[in-house]
């Protein structure tokens, strides 16, 4: 599969949803669903790397497709919310940089 960039996630999942998918959800019901997911990514994570075992619902899942889950509802929500991905990304990206240039170098606990 070819890359593909946020703008064009965007379009796709847009396209899904208004074909296959039918409608979006409105906006609360996704927010419902993107905390959904990130709790079962957070349980993945935790048997994975943490201490807890594996249940038997657990077998199959994988992290990737848990943090595709993730992405597909948040480009939801900006698709409903009227956000650029892509400009919001390079927006944070500016913001961090000029909030945090010295300060994960100066943090001595990543020393």
């Amino acid at each position: 599969m070819a890359e593909i960039t946020l703008q064009q996630a965007q379009t796709k999942v847009d396209e899904w949803i208004k074909t296959v998918g039918v409608r979006y959800f409105n906006e609360l019901t996704n927010l419902g669903i993107l905390m959904e997911e990130v709790g079962e990514l957070s349980r993945l994570m935790v048997r994975t790397y943490g201490e807890q075992s594996f249940k038997e619902s657990d077998k199959g899942n994988n992290l990737g497709d848990e943090m595709a889950d993730i992405l597909w509802v948040l480009i939801c929500l900006a698709n409903q919310t009227g956000v650029d991905l892509t400009t919001a990304l390079e927006k944070n990206f500016e913001k961090k940089n000029m909030r945090d240039s010295e300060r994960h170098l100066n943090n001595e606990k990543l020393q």
